[in-house]
């Protein structure tokens, strides 16, 4: 069985919608390598051509060779002399026929000849299978890598709207596991399957053409396969359904054990979470025994049908050979049964897989689909034809009447409006989900406005480069992301050009200096996945080194001293001070520290600016901001001064902002 029960299980896919289109647009990717796909054409009809001749010369070596050596009516001088009948084949000898009454040695010669030719053509059919299979392979890699590389650059251009609707895991199935069907299917399945199919109609064909009533018996069990790989096919199918979604659940107890072993060990759950992964493994066992079940039975079924029709090949020839009498209005010879006996063998062998491989070739259309839906997915945020690149950025944001939506009729945002001088601070305070996050993202575009204007410097974001405009921008985000590689490379990520010294004086601005020198490497140490192995804290300090090292004129923090204690936040405030001297900076703040220091504060609830001015000014009003402050923002002020070098972050408080 082709593929075996777990490539059944990696193929059992959606269906594809459009066969013809998807394969078509599928066959554009190997337009560049057409040389090599003809060439894999000319080798696969030669391949069948070999298979297809091979019963035939074995047929002529029972009739041209073997028959007429050992039958006393042929070849016998003696026995025509004395008026026996001669009997004649009607199979045609290729390789030169030996004339009646011929020595042993001439046919032996004639026997040699042929078997050199076999000989030769096992040879050439390896050679030929084995190098179309390699081109074939070498063209599907690289249609691999150019459809991976397509979507790994349309994930990095899709907004991040569009990541905010998809999971990552889909996004991430689609370039590994949809890829990797498609692998499969362009390096082997294709081939097999198109091979099959030449195969079995030149094998059909020439069974017609030597004896159409002896072809119809000899292919009168082609139905019966056709039912039992039907069925046992969709037995398998359904039954590896189940296996996908045992396997699941047995992948998310394994996650969650992975992932929660501090909790578990901690609340002493071990026993209870080993006999439920053991339940799951055990659900996934038994699918997984059913359809295998199955998908081992569909050949010994197929390989019985098959004898069963070598049976009726050898039966129903043998009878009219002894019998003497014609079939289909020709003479049956030996020669002739031994060669749709081997017909019948060839053309057992490809039913089975054609099979397996057609939902194989199925599933990777299917993937091919889902690729092409990323790829054909038009990022929501566009650059003008005429976009120019963004001058250098003195650091004026105006927002003019500026709405954003994320979905139709839902507004995020709502007649914004608002002035940034050039170095100015503008603090963004409220109440989760009030709009916060989304006003700094409309900076450098990374969602657009659904109504009104940003402006910096007077051009209107929209009116350049993306690339241009993203580079003189800092951001630093709360939950900071780092990549698995040296610290020195982190931190340079934002400008890759950088100088290992421009690097540690970074470092040292933002305070993470100490710190680095005491890793194993010093700043060539490798981090973990995410920064693993480094505190919330510590990975904050590094990304205001990498916003430091980029110089940017404009800056977005989403206060970035959140995660670090009150003594390191002391630490690297004079070092933030002095990184926002000179630039814009927007700030989502979540200390008092910060909001004090801010030349404006917004006040945003449910998309409106309700209150603008700085700290002083709106607690005066005595509005929401002032009972913010009385609620959360004072008892953190009491909090600090009465513990100094403790946490004064708000988590605890009934009201929070993000």
């Amino acid at each position: 069985m082709i593929g075996g029960p777990r490539g059944l299980l990696e193929q059992e896919v959606s269906k594809p919608r459009s066969v013809g289109r998807t394969l078509a647009r599928l066959a554009g990717y190997f337009r560049p390598f057409w040389l090599a796909m003809a060439a894999v054409l000319l080798l696969m009809i030669v391949n069948a051509w070999v298979q297809v001749i091979t019963p035939a010369l074995l047929g002529q070596a029972v009739d041209c060779y073997l028959t007429p050596a050992f039958t006393p009516e042929m070849g016998s001088a003696a026995t025509e002399a004395a008026g026996a009948p001669a009997r004649t084949t009607a199979t045609a000898c290729w390789l030169g026929s030996v004339p009646p009454g011929a020595a042993t040695e001439e046919y032996i010669a004639g026997l040699g000849r042929l078997v050199l030719f076999l000989v030769a053509l096992f040879v050439a059919g390896s050679v030929t299978g084995g190098l179309m299979f390699f081109l074939m392979g070498w063209a599907g890699q690289h249609v691999l890598r150019s459809l991976q590389v397509a979507v790994f650059d349309r994930l990095h251009e899709l907004t991040l709207a569009y990541y905010t609707r998809n999971e990552s895991g889909d996004l991430m199935s689609r370039i590994t596991n949809d890829t990797s069907t498609i692998q499969q299917a362009i390096s082997f399945a294709l081939v097999q399957v198109l091979s099959g199919v030449l195969l079995l109609v030149w094998i059909a064909w020439n069974m017609l053409a030597l004896n159409w009533v002896y072809a119809l018996f000899s292919l009168s069990v082609i139905p019966f396969m056709a039912v039992a790989t039907i069925w046992f096919s969709g037995q398998a199918r359904q039954a590896f359904r189940i296996t996908r979604q045992e396997i699941g659940n047995v992948n998310a107890e394994l996650e969650e054990g992975i992932s929660g072993v501090r909790e578990v060990q901690a609340f002493s759950r071990e026993a209870t979470n080993i006999e439920s992964f053991r339940q799951s493994n055990a659900a996934n066992r038994d699918a997984n025994i059913r359809a295998v079940a199955f998908t081992s039975a569909l050949a010994p079924t197929l390989e019985a049908l098959g004898y069963v029709a070598i049976a009726i090949v050898a039966g129903i020839g043998g009878i009219f050979l002894l019998r003497g009498q014609s079939l289909g209005g020709a003479t049956v010879t030996l020669g002739l049964i031994v060669a749709f006996i081997g017909y019948v063998q060839r053309f057992n062998q490809p039913i089975a897989q054609i099979s397996v491989l057609w939902t194989n070739i199925q599933s990777a259309i299917a993937g091919a689909e889902r690729i092409f839906d990323l790829l054909d997915e038009v990022p929501e945020i566009q650059e003008k034809l005429d976009a120019r690149s963004m001058p250098e950025i003195q650091g004026r944001v105006v927002m003019e009447h500026v709405g954003a939506e994320y979905k139709p009729g839902e507004p995020v945002l709502k007649d914004i409006n608002l002035v940034a001088e050039p170095g100015q601070t503008i603090a963004i305070v409220g109440p989760t989900g009030a709009g916060k996050t989304t006003l700094v993202n409309l900076l450098p575009r990374f969602y657009d406005v659904t109504q009104g204007a940003v402006k910096i410097d007077g051009i209107d974001v929209r009116d350049v480069t993306l690339a241009s405009l993203r580079q003189q921008i800092g951001v630093v985000l709360q939950d900071t992301f780092l990549f698995s590689d040296t610290v020195m490379n982190n931190i340079r990520y934002g400008r890759p050009q950088a100088t290992d010294e421009e690097v540690i004086a970074a470092a040292r601005l933002a305070r993470a200096n100490e710190f680095i020198e005491r890793l194993p490497q010093g700043y060539q140490t490798v981090l973990g996945e995410r920064g693993g192995g480094l505190s919330q804290g510590q990975r904050q300090l590094l990304a205001i080194a990498r916003a430091a090292l980029s110089n940017p004129r404009l800056l977005i923090l989403d206060e970035a001293t959140s995660s670090v204690d009150t003594r390191t936040e002391r630490q690297i405030q004079a070092a933030l001070d002095q990184l926002l001297m000179g630039r814009t900076s927007f700030v989502i703040a979540h200390r008092l520290s910060t909001i004090r220091n801010a030349d404006q504060v917004l006040v945003l609830v449910g998309g409106d600016i309700i209150e603008q001015g700085t700290h002083e000014e709106l607690l005066a009003k005595q509005g929401f901001y002032y009972k913010l402050y009385m609620s959360q923002f004072k008892r953190q002020e009491q909090v600090t001064q009465a513990t100094p070098g403790q946490n004064g972050d708000m988590s605890s408080t009934p009201v929070r902002v993000d």
